[in-house]
């Protein structure tokens, strides 16, 4: 029989955790190394140790926090999201697979149920990437994909560091950020699109996550005033950047049946109503399942900046700032969180996620699988961002089950060095 978490205290932890940061609208304020975000650091703690969790702190400042199992030598079983925000994000995003999992060792506290393996709930840092960029950065650096330098150098557009905020606000910790032996990792998360929700379905069983690129591109053109020069004798970068927008759409529609296409940030300068514009910054992002699909969409894209420079006789450059890959969930963890859904008489159904998250990192690492929970209208990364509560404990309980399993699943089953 499957078991089930208290929905009654995982809502009563939301709610007090989710007044850290809290917006006028109904979402929170929480980005990276931020006080309020220190604040969530220092509550999560707080609640960790309370559960009889051993908390450690890695030196980008992700969170783990571990229960025993009674053969404490296997390798742990790692479950957790992340709760840092976007600037006046959701309350769900990320949260619920911090909390969700922290509900889930508690439940197994109550019952006095002991795991053969260990268990560790973690809190990854700066997932969101809106004060440094990139996104998904603890669990990047803990995968191996970026180094620890890289890390602390990065900056915000106030020209603080992100070592010095994360020593600022004392999540600097001593452990090494690395890849080591974990048995496998599993993450809540809502949907933030609407297949669930159109479908009046409570859990998404996650097969894997879109591969994406992501650009910096931008045009410099001249500045000239907008009454006495002709048309003719203008060099436009907004112009330039409005083909660039129309081709994005077009390219999206065209390219692949599930590529997708947004011009995200325009930084426009001098940005004055009575000014031709001289320079636009902007960001392009391609996403799909299929990394071919990525691919020549960003060759497109390029070729076009170039014949939108040269038709409006500007500067045009690109730089690719990201690319990750798409990725397939392992088959064996997928098929565990279908059983727990099952088992629970959940309905559900197998999607691949349009958004990174860290999980696409952990994929690299050990072998991985994610749950997801509806957002009503397909929302997220805004104030509107909002799951039933009924589903938010449903997919709690699909998490909790599923690594209740593997966390009592026999040596030699994992590829690290117990094999």
């Amino acid at each position: 029989m499957p078991r089930e978490i208290s929905s009654e205290r995982l809502r009563d932890r939301f709610d007090r955790f989710n007044e850290i940061g809290a917006t006028d609208r109904g979402g929170v304020n929480r980005p990276s190394l931020s006080d309020a975000n220190r604040r969530a650091r220092d509550t999560l703690v707080e609640w960790f140790e309370e559960a009889g969790l051993t908390v450690t702190v890695d030196e980008v400042g992700n969170i783990f926090g571990r229960r025993d199992g009674t053969n404490d030598d296997l390798a742990p079983v790692l479950v957790g999201s992340h709760v840092d925000s976007q600037y006046n994000g959701g309350r769900y995003d990320g949260v619920i697979g911090v909390l969700g999992a922290l509900e889930g060792i508690e439940t197994l506290n109550d019952a006095g149920v002991e795991t053969e393996r260990p268990i560790e709930v973690v809190s990854w840092s700066n997932e969101e990437g809106v004060r440094f960029q990139p996104d998904m950065l603890g669990s990047g650096v803990f995968a191996g994909k970026f180094e620890t330098a890289f890390a602390y150098g990065l900056e915000d557009k106030e020209g603080d560091t992100f070592g010095e905020e994360l020593e600022r606000i004392g999540y600097k910790g001593e452990a090494p950020c690395e890849p080591r032996d974990l048995h496998s990792y599993f993450e809540l998360h809502v949907e933030q699109g609407p297949t669930l929700a159109d479908a009046g379905l409570s859990v998404g069983v996650v097969e894997g996550v879109y591969g994406f690129i992501w650009f910096d591109a931008a045009f410099t053109g001249s500045a000239d005033h907008a009454g006495p020069t002709p048309m003719h004798l203008r060099h436009d970068a907004l112009v330039a950047t409005s083909d660039i927008i129309e081709v994005v759409r077009r390219i999206a529609g065209t390219e692949g049946e599930d590529l997708v296409g947004t011009v995200g940030s325009l930084d426009v300068s001098p940005n004055a109503i009575n000014v031709i514009p001289e320079r636009v910054d902007f960001t392009v992002d391609f996403r799909s399942s299929d990394d071919a699909t990525v691919d020549r969409a960003a060759e497109r894209v390029r070729e076009e900046i170039d014949h939108a420079a040269a038709r409006e006789g500007v500067a045009g450059e690109y730089e690719q700032i990201m690319r990750i890959d798409s990725q397939t969930f392992d088959p064996d963890c997928v098929e565990t969180v279908a059983a727990a859904a099952d088992a629970l008489d959940a309905e559900y159904t197998r999607l691949v996620s349009g958004a990174g998250h860290d999980a696409s990192y952990l994929n690299g690492v050990c072998p991985t699988a994610m749950v997801f929970a509806p957002s009503v209208g397909g929302v997220s990364h805004t104030e509107d961002e909002f799951t039933e509560w009924d589903d938010v404990v449903t997919g709690t309980n699909v998490l909790f089950n599923a690594v209740l399993e593997q966390a009592n699943e026999a040596p030699g089953a994992d590829s690290g060095s117990e094999s």
